[in-house]
């Protein structure tokens, strides 16, 4: 017998930033969330990097490709060759989604990762459900400056 899960939620994207303050362990991580729709200015914030979490909406096909050009764009910037990076496959939850081999196929994600010069860790997750939270957390808390 399958649940009823009702309607899933509508969620809007982020737009402007968001900051936050991650204790774990007596230990202090500054996030700021940078919206995609806030593109233009990431650059601004590159410096201040040591670890970059880029989240791909799997439920938004149409944005899969402009999603891919971004990531791209980030992983290039000379200022982010040594910073850790996560990528993100979101909303792992919604039936609409495609398969992370789909999406992982699409970016390109092998290529990717065998010529960035960034170490790049790839993790699908639901952040509605918390599928994958602490697989985020354990990288995050591990990919850390202590700086």
């Amino acid at each position: 017998m399958e649940a009823d899960l009702g309607e899933a939620p509508v969620t809007l994207p982020t737009v402007g930033t968001n900051l936050t303050d991650l204790i774990f362990r007596k230990k202090k991580i500054t996030i700021r969330e940078l919206g995609g729709c806030m593109g233009p200015i990431w650059p601004k914030y590159y410096l201040d990097c040591t670890s970059v979490i880029f989240v791909v909406d799997s439920a938004n096909i149409a944005q899969i490709s402009s999603s891919c050009v971004q990531l791209l764009s980030v992983l290039s910037a000379e200022p982010l060759h040594s910073a850790a990076v996560l990528v993100l496959f979101n909303k792992r939850d919604l039936p609409c989604t495609m398969s992370l081999v789909e999406l992982k196929s699409l970016f390109r994600m092998d290529d990717v990762i065998r010529t960035a010069p960034q170490s790049i860790t790839t993790l699908e997750i639901s952040a509605r459900s918390g599928q994958g939270l602490q697989d985020v957390l354990a990288w995050l808390f591990s990919n850390r400056s202590d700086t």
